[in-house]
């Protein structure tokens, strides 16, 4: 993993309108950044705000408040239609629900060339073919399916349609929002097996969002848990795996089954109390750890501080 920083989150803040007078806080005040060549995991359970964290960062959505930089670049920034092309064409995303992501009306062909066209990356239809062949056998599939259409394919097919779109506009970064949450869990594997290889060939880097910390963690150099629009810990995978500090991060943990009975009948699921927490200062950022860091007050951090330490 590089030590160039990629993409730097910093105080992102991304607030909803419901209403006249009512505003919904999806992400309150999220910091990190992404080294270039790593796979960042972003976990956390449904409604947390992890989804529209790369939502926000990829410019779906515009941010309420923070900065967001895409190699040194302000990505939120008045830009001209020149510039957003540009941006568009370095950062992708793959979206959770393949089924509805894909244009039912398109071919395979014509989804997966619809960024080659709009970037002019085609001399002529020749090309244009080759390639969408050619990013078809790289994902998997074969260059006959090129003329078929979605509901043609089953799940798994139909994600690895995704991921080649995606790679079609040669992107130096990907943000794969839960893309392996709407497949069956024998073809999961395969797809993020897929996503590692493609990392390796083509020097990708990526933001992985889910809420199954298990595959986050086969995936992932380094890990950041969000909880109600805040991320509360961020580590190296193995270390938050193993040396879980927050509160939270260790009742995710708990309920992850594992394939043994034995430990399944005693298992104990850790229940995460937010009430608990000391309220006498707004939490911050600590760095508990080498490279480990949790929102907490300061006397949270004395304490965490001492448990990491025994």
């Amino acid at each position: 993993m590089s030590q160039e920083k990629l993409l730097e989150v910093k105080n992102l803040k991304k607030h909803f309108k419901a209403g006249r007078h009512r505003t919904i806080t999806a992400v309150d005040g999220v910091t990190f950044d992404i080294f270039k060549g790593e796979t960042f995991g972003l976990v956390g359970e449904s409604g947390c705000g992890k989804s529209t964290t790369g939502r926000t960062i990829i410019r779906l959505y515009e941010a309420t408040e923070g900065e967001v930089k895409f190699k040194g670049e302000d990505v939120h920034g008045k830009k001209s239609k020149n510039e957003l092309l540009k941006f568009n064409r370095k950062m992708q995303m793959i979206f959770q629900d393949p089924s509805s992501s894909l244009n039912p009306r398109m071919t395979v062909m014509d989804i997966i060339a619809e960024g080659i066209d709009v970037h002019n990356l085609a001399k002529n239809d020749k090309e244009r073919k080759a390639r969408v062949e050619e990013l078809l056998e790289v994902v998997g599939l074969n260059k006959e399916h090129a003329t078929r259409f979605p509901h043609e394919f089953s799940g798994g097919q139909r994600q690895r349609i995704g991921i080649a779109r995606a790679l079609a506009v040669e992107p130096d970064f990907i943000i794969a929002d839960e893309p392996i949450s709407a497949l069956d869990v024998s073809i999961q594997a395969q797809v993020v097996n897929l996503l590692k290889q493609l990392q390796k060939e083509r020097g990708l880097t990526y933001l992985f969002i889910a809420h199954d910390l298990s595959m986050v963690k086969y995936i992932s150099d380094r890990i950041g848990v969000m909880y109600f629009g805040n991320m509360v810990e961020l580590a190296d995978a193995d270390e938050l795996y193993h040396n879980p500090i927050h509160p939270y991060t260790k009742s995710l943990l708990s309920a992850i089954p594992l394939p043994d009975p034995n430990y399944e009948r005693s298992r104990r699921r850790v229940a995460y109390d937010p009430t608990v927490h000391d309220t006498s200062e707004q939490p911050e950022f600590r760095e508990v750890r080498p490279r480990h860091w949790v929102r907490c007050t300061s006397k949270e951090f004395e304490q965490y501080k001492k448990e990491a330490n025994k």
